[in-house]
Order: C-alpha cells, then structure tokens, then sequence
C-alpha cells in the first residue's frame, strides 16, 4: 500500500477554521446568557435601578436617563450656574426645600443646590403642576416668561419655571419643586438612579 501523502497546510486551514466556527458559537451562546442577567424594560419601568456613566456630560450640559418610565434630568452644572442659586431664593416658594417642598427630595439633597455632589443635579423632569415635561433654558439672560432669568427649567404648558436646582418659582402653577429621585455615586463618574446611598453599602 503507498503512502499517503499529507497535506498539512490544509489541515491547519481546517483546524483553524473549526476552531473560528466554534468560538464564534460559543460567544452567540453566550451573549444572550449575559444579557438574561440584565433587568427587562419592564422590570425596568417598574422601578428597578438604572446606571448612568457621567462621564463624557460636559459642564453645563443636561443628560435625560429614564427611570421608571419617567425622564430623570442629570445636570453637569457650571460655577456659573451655581453661583446663581442664591441669587434667586427670594423669587421661590420653598428656597431650603424644607417646608411645602420637604417630600420632594431625600434627607442628602436637602440643601441649596439639592444634591449629594454641588455641580451634579439629578431630578425628575416632570411638573409638579399637571405632569408635563419642563424645557431646559440654561441661559442667564432675560427670557420673555421672566426678566430676570437665571437659567433653569421652563414649562410652556401652563407657565411654571424652577431653577437651575429645580426650585419652584412664586407666582406659577406649580406647587412644589421637581421631584430628586433617591441615588447615589457608584463612583466619581457613575451614578444609580433608585437606590439610596445608604441602601447601596
């Protein structure tokens, strides 16, 4: 009997080619086994937390994430924009969000720029009149619903405007301030919408 010849390039052409095809299955296979471990849009929507990186929001930039079915507003807000909260506590109903406002945000936001971090703003965008969704005017120029502007949170619907804390102005609609969501910092540039800070150690 002869001898056979082998060919060995393509035996390599062969065992290199299976092995492709195999791992190409095992990562098919295993992508939807990791995906399995993400919550649904439902689970989602019935309130399960959402992770949110902030990385690459830019100073006086605004990032709308949804939680709940509802828009959370995350702002990157600038020392311009800070400087202007006290500039505008005589012009709100609940400036110290401690009186008729008090339900409307966590113990930690309880502050003047409602927040665990002073530059980061985490709200929900919606009016607390009828449930619209208030239009972001960061400017600091006079605006023709309001002279003395300072940037800040404006509802055409019905006239409402908030600050650039989401503090309800006098004299509108509106009866609270926008609502802070409970959350926390993961990290320097990642938050979770839905979890408390101290449900999270």
């Amino acid at each position: 009997m002869a001898n056979e010849v082998v060919d060995h390039g393509r035996r390599r052409f062969l065992t290199a080619t299976t092995a492709v095809v195999g791992g190409i299955g095992i990562v098919s296979a295993a992508v939807p086994f990791i995906k399995s471990w993400e919550p649904s849009a439902r689970a989602k929507a019935a309130g399960a937390p959402v992770t949110q990186s902030l990385a690459k929001i830019e100073a006086g930039q605004l990032l709308i994430v949804s939680w709940r079915s509802l828009p959370v507003f995350v702002l990157n807000r600038t020392a311009a924009q800070l400087a202007t909260l006290p500039q505008v506590d005589s012009r709100l109903v609940d400036p110290k969000s401690n009186g008729v406002s008090a339900d409307q945000q966590p113990k930690y936001a309880q502050n003047e720029a409602r927040s665990i971090k002073p530059e980061w703003l985490v709200i929900v965008g919606i009016c607390t009149h009828l449930g619209c969704v208030p239009d972001f005017v960061p400017e600091i120029k006079p605006e023709p619903f309001d002279p003395e502007w300072k940037g800040g949170f404006y509802c055409p619907c019905h006239k409402s405007r908030y600050d650039l804390a989401g503090r309800v102005f006098n004299g509108v609609p509106a009866p609270k301030n926008l609502q802070v969501p409970p959350y926390h910092f993961i990290d320097d540039s990642t938050i979770q919408i839905g979890v408390d800070p101290k449900e999270a150690g």
